[in-house]
């Protein structure tokens, strides 16, 4: 379906974008510095991998909604940026760069339970908090490092804050699949194998219990489809939306579905906290007035 370019995706922009984004600013930018709060404080006497990495995943999850009241503020201005150049350059950084370093934690909290379940002795021999500290700084320098064309490219034009000015035209297409692939697909990739290999590894033992054991397989197949409708949609879309937009073509279903995907990718933020609670006895006790062990 094509459409006029001016109208294509007007009621997605400038109201369902904005509408989303501040939900999931309240809900994400709330849950998470509750978790980390909570993280923080009941679980310091066990600061173990998971802890390390949730902690960081939870600082870029707040990082990321923080971009969100600038473009809510852009898309109920029909997109015109009223802010400085800088600024823009830095919220195109931010929003890009927080979104990497969630989807990489969230590939490093899945090793990390595969280690510890499928490999549990070597873990306890050889894995150590510090391990997982030296890895979140890898991660939080190599995806700024991934990140940083778009602060030599991104600029104002005709009113609007882009990732990458006209001048930059010839890495735009280049570096989206570029990042679509190592910032989506790979830890994907290694996310659902992982997460396979320890539903596998649960339903084959025979110590576990059965009700343990649908505990595990729900909280995996929760993170893998939440993790599915957030990012790769985003990503598949926004290819396709600037690949049109090149060979100066118009598709609204695609150009609406685009729109949509940008307030899905934030969806993640919001249900990590729900996951923490039933991954921590620490922050399910406090919400539940429970733990796993009673």
């Amino acid at each position: 379906m094509t459409g006029n370019n001016s109208s294509c995706g007007f009621i997605a922009q400038k109201q369902l974008l904005p509408f989303m984004y501040s939900v999931e600013l309240c809900v994400a930018l709330l849950g998470n510095i509750f978790a980390l709060w909570m993280l923080a404080t009941r679980e310091r006497r066990n600061w173990h991998t998971g802890v390390v990495f949730s902690c960081n995943l939870a600082i870029s999850d707040i990082l990321y909604v923080l971009t969100f009241p600038l473009l809510i503020n852009t898309y109920l201005n029909d997109r015109k940026w009223k802010f400085t150049e800088p600024v823009c350059k830095i919220e195109r950084f931010l929003f890009a760069c927080n979104l990497y370093v969630s989807i990489y934690f969230i590939m490093c909290i899945s090793v990390n339970r595969y280690l510890a379940i499928v490999h549990p002795f070597f873990t306890r021999k050889h894995v150590r908090p510090k391990h997982a500290k030296i890895v979140s700084v890898l991660v939080w320098v190599t995806v700024a490092v991934l990140s940083s064309p778009i602060l030599k490219f991104a600029t104002i034009e005709n009113e609007r804050c882009r990732s990458f000015s006209s001048k930059a035209k010839s890495y735009k297409g280049g570096y989206r699949v570029f990042m679509a692939v190592v910032g989506c697909l790979v830890p994907f990739v290694v996310t659902f194998t992982s997460y396979f290999c320890v539903i596998w590894a649960v339903l084959k033992n025979a110590n576990i219990t059965t009700l343990e054991k649908k505990k595990v397989a729900l909280i995996v197949a929760s993170v893998c489809i939440i993790y599915f409708i957030s990012f790769v949609p985003y990503h598949i879309l926004q290819i396709w939306h600037f690949q049109l937009k090149e060979n100066r073509k118009n598709d609204c279903a695609v150009q609406n579905a685009y729109q949509v995907s940008k307030g899905l990718a934030g969806v993640n933020m919001c249900v990590h906290p729900i996951l923490y609670m039933a991954v921590f006895d620490s922050i399910r006790t406090f919400c539940c007035g429970r733990s796993s062990n009673k």
